[in-house]
């Protein structure tokens, strides 16, 4: 039982013990664990002795030595993290040539390259750094051509960040990429005269479309007819020479000639739009007359 007694009160002792080495090493900060993408910066008697950039654990005594001990009494320590920020700005006025009010939108990253200069040099460095972006747009945007602003982003992007980089630079950022993502109409008279005109454009561009659609078809249309007009001519050319060619034919033969004309001449008075009316005999035929004024005909065949 002693045995026992002994090893719990062993066990609470080390316990206590390690707590008081913890907390001893957390208030003298005998040791450090820097996150990804972090830099921790150490002051002693407001002036800045070293900083710390590498990710993972740091023991302070082995880079500033004993003194390392009095940081947390005479001296501060800033973390300060280096991710990259992305930021926009909306509606920054600015006036074309043409002095059309125009609201131009920025976006732009930055990341922390000097924590020292970002902590020191300005009380707020990001909203520093806004504040000239936005003046760099206006500097570099204003009395330019309206088709200028609205097509040449690229450029005027790069002259934004040229403009902007070595004032950021003293303050502890780089300044990345830098875009002009929007360039828009402020004053809403101007944007609906803007619509109407592209309305009426439109209509226009349609109705000449198509208008020339409509030429087009009527062009081939006056061709085909052209072709088919030619077409009938020559037909009508050729038809003398290939009845007279089937006639020829046909007369060396008499019996069958009579025959055929006879036909044609009963198919062509049954094709009438006048009535047949059988009349009375005359000699060795009959005699057809037409009631709607036509000459009466004789018929193919006597009369038995």
């Amino acid at each position: 039982m002693n045995f026992i007694a002994a090893v719990i009160g062993g066990f609470f002792g080390l316990l206590f013990v390690a707590g008081l080495l913890v907390s001893f090493g957390q208030l003298f900060q005998l040791w450090r664990v820097v996150p990804e993408r972090t830099v921790i910066v150490y002051t002693f008697f407001g002036k800045v002795v070293g900083q710390v950039d590498q990710p993972g654990l740091f023991l302070p005594l082995f880079q500033f030595g004993p003194k390392a001990l009095l940081f947390p009494l005479f001296g501060k320590t800033y973390t300060v993290p280096t991710l990259l920020h992305q930021s926009y700005l909306r509606n920054q006025l600015v006036n074309s040539e043409e002095g059309a009010p125009m609201g131009v939108g920025v976006w732009f990253e930055m990341y922390v390259n000097d924590p020292a200069a970002y902590l020191f040099r300005n009380s707020d460095p990001m909203g520093s750094l806004k504040a000239n972006v936005a003046t760099a747009v206006v500097k570099q945007l204003s009395n330019l051509k309206l088709d200028v602003l609205l097509e040449d982003r690229d450029a005027l992007s790069r002259k934004v960040r040229e403009e902007v980089s070595p004032t950021s630079t003293q303050w502890g950022f780089a300044l990345g990429s830098t875009y002009i993502r929007k360039v828009a109409f402020r004053d809403k008279g101007m944007i609906n005269e803007i619509q109407r005109k592209v309305v009426n454009r439109l209509r226009q561009v349609t109705a000449a479309m198509k208008q020339a659609g409509e030429n087009t078809v009527a062009i081939i249309h006056s061709e085909a007819d052209k072709q088919a007009s030619q077409r009938l001519g020559q037909a009508q050319a050729v038809r003398p020479e290939v009845v007279g060619q089937a006639l020829a034919e046909i007369q060396r033969e008499p019996e069958v000639a009579e025959a055929l004309f006879r036909l044609l001449e009963i198919s062509a008075t049954l094709k009438s739009s006048g009535k047949v009316v059988l009349a009375e005999s005359i000699g060795s035929g009959l005699i057809l007359s037409l009631p709607s004024g036509g000459a009466a005909v004789s018929a193919v065949r006597p009369v038995v």
